[in-house]
Order: C-alpha cells, then sequence, then structure tokens
C-alpha cells in the first residue's frame, strides 16, 4: 500500500538517509578542508610537449564531474559549489550523489534527481553530520549490513538484468553507475549509520497512541481497501505497521524542522559559477 511502502525512513527522508562521509571520513572526501583556503575551481594549466604529474590525494578530490577542457584555458577538475560552516561541496559530490540515488530498489523520477534536489540534500546532510560529529558512532553490524545489501540484489528492478544476485554480476551492475563494490558497501554502512543517528535523536520521546493508531485505520485504510474492493486486514494485525509509520512520520517532521533550526543557525552558501568561496 502507499501509504506504507512509502513511509520508511528511507523513502520519507530520500536524500537526508543517503550519507556521503561520517565525521571521521570527512577529510578523505574532502568535506573537511577549509573553506577560506578553496576556491570556487580547480584548474590545471595545459603542459604542452610534457605529461603533467598526477596529483596528490590530498590536493584533488576522490571523485571529479563535469570536465571540460579549452584550448589556454586550462582542464577544469572541480568547483565548490556551496559551504557549510566551513565544509565545502564539490561539484563531483552531486555527481556521485545521484549516481548513488539511482541505485535504489525504487523508482527516482527526474526532478527528484534533478542537481538542485542533489545539493540540497546534501547541504541537509552536511548539517546533520556536523551535528553527529560530538555523538557516540552508532554501530552497524556485518550481519546488519550484509542483510540489507542482500536484499538491495534482489529488489533493485534493473539488477535482474545483470544477474546480481552473483557476485560478477553486482560487480558489473555498480560499475555502470561507477562504483566498485567496496565503495559502494561503505556507502551503504555510512547511510545505515546515519538513519540510526536520526532515529535515536528523535524517536525515543515520540509516543504514538491506540486512538492515533485506529484513526489512521479508519480514516487512511479502509477508504483505500474499500476503493480496491479488498477486504482490509483486521487493524490487531496490522497495528504494529501503522504505529511505525506513525512514528516515521513523527520523525520526519521533527527532523525537518531541526535542519530549519540550523540553517538558521548556521552559515549556508550557495556558489554561482566563477564565484570565489568565502
Amino acid at each position: 500500500m502507499r501509504w506504507i511502502t512509502h513511509n520508511t525512513m528511507a523513502r520519507l527522508l530520500p536524500g537526508l538517509v543517503v550519507p556521503v562521509v561520517m565525521a571521521g571520513l570527512m577529510t578523505e572526501r574532502g568535506w573537511a578542508f577549509s573553506a577560506q583556503a578553496a576556491a570556487s575551481t580547480q584548474t590545471v594549466a595545459p603542459q604542452p610537449a610534457a605529461v603533467p604529474a598526477a596529483p596528490s590525494a590530498s590536493s584533488v578530490p576522490k571523485q571529479t564531474s563535469n570536465l571540460t577542457s579549452s584550448v589556454g584555458q586550462g582542464v577544469m577538475l572541480d568547483r565548490v559549489v556551496a559551504v557549510v560552516n566551513g565544509d565545502v561541496i564539490l561539484e563531483s559530490d552531486v555527481d556521485e550523489e545521484r549516481r548513488f540515488e539511482e541505485i535504489q530498489p525504487y523508482r527516482r523520477s527526474e526532478a527528484e534527481l534533478a542537481r538542485e534536489k542533489m545539493l540540497e540534500r546534501l547541504i541537509d546532510r552536511a548539517l546533520i553530520l556536523q551535528q553527529a560529529v560530538s555523538e557516540p558512532e552508532d554501530v552497524v553490524t556485518d550481519q546488519e549490513l550484509d542483510a540489507q545489501l542482500a536484499g538491495l540484489r534482489r529488489d533493485i528492478p534493473d539488477c535482474k538484468e545483470y544477474h546480481c544476485e552473483t557476485d560478477d554480476g553486482w560487480q558489473k551492475y555498480l560499475a555502470i553507475h561507477g562504483f566498485t563494490v567496496e565503495e559502494f558497501r561503505e556507502r551503504w554502512l555510512l547511510r545505515m549509520k546515519l538513519l540510526k543517528f536520526i532515529e535515536v535523536r528523535f524517536r525515543s520521546g515520540i509516543k504514538i497512541t491506540n486512538a492515533e493508531i485506529k484513526q489512521f485505520y479508519d480514516s487512511k485504510m479502509l477508504p483505500e481497501y474499500e476503493e480496491r474492493k479488498v477486504t482490509p486486514p483486521n487493524i490487531d494485525t496490522i497495528s504494529k505497521r501503522i504505529e511505525e509509520v506513525l512514528l516515521q512520520q513523527e520523525v520526519g517532521a521533527l527532523l525537518v524542522d531541526w535542519l530549519k533550526s540550523l540553517r538558521a543557525q548556521g552559515s549556508v552558501t550557495i556558489m554561482t559559477p566563477g564565484e570565489v568561496a568565502p
């Protein structure tokens, strides 16, 4: 049913709960270097008759996107697109976020995958990650991670074409989206950790009453079952699922308000092409 499957935390907060980097890994992905030291673009001047040396990992982000070249103007490797309380978001991060969002067991519309949407999600996630720095890291076991990844390999529609149930098929499918198996596993692990952080922060104080469960059953479920001409399940057999839906709706509302507060209290700058980072 629409009101159940779309209200899991992953669907309720699609961009916010897909992680990039937890606090301890920010430097590796280029999130933690000072915005004051970053220009809005990084360029490499052309070197005629010579092969330029490979840049070090510390000076160039792990992923690059929108590579462009122009004779006499150098080659653009990446650029800063936003600064969130001193942490930068790169154009390559936006590109990587889109590729990661495409690997989901449910379809995304082009509007949901628009660059502006991806950037807003990355900004919100950066704000959350900055708050998570002082919190104990939420533990996700290998068994939990393996179980979720196994479910993905079964549920992603396009995976059938690549036979993702096999390791070779899964590797080929991920490669099409620009990820290795190890990279995707790490990103999904971080996604799960961020989910736990959000739920621990907001869910513990929420109490769903029996009256709220019945009201949802009467006003949402019964009309849809009637429209489909299907016999509805007894409320006693589905009350736990309804409670979960309502809990996640409450968490989502609290999270949206919290993010608005973080934006108001902090400093978020979205860069325009050619603008120098503050």
